[in-house]
């Protein structure tokens, strides 16, 4: 049972190590490089993906002032009938 769970791990490290090493990242480049001259693999369109973002977050932020001001004309309501009872009496 030991000798199994030893050769498993054995296993997983060596093909888990070499393909760390196979995927060495480019070597870094030595002078500016305009985006327009970079090849279409590197350039990454990120525009999309802040406009969701933020799209989100303002949908968000104004989903949770409307919950507020619900839940604050309830309130207002309610103050407005119970200074209606207590002025009754």
């Amino acid at each position: 049972m030991s000798l199994c769970r030893i050769m498993i791990a054995l296993t997983s490290w060596f093909l888990l190590s070499t393909s760390a090493f196979a995927t060495q990242p480019p070597a870094a480049q030595s002078e500016y490089v305009p985006l327009k001259d970079l090849p279409a693999t590197e350039n990454v369109p990120a525009a999309p993906f802040l406009i969701a973002a933020y799209a989100f977050v303002w949908i968000a932020a104004m989903f949770y002032l409307w919950t507020i001001w619900r839940r604050l004309n309830r309130v207002e309501t309610d103050m407005r009938a119970l200074a209606q009872k207590t002025s009754r009496r």
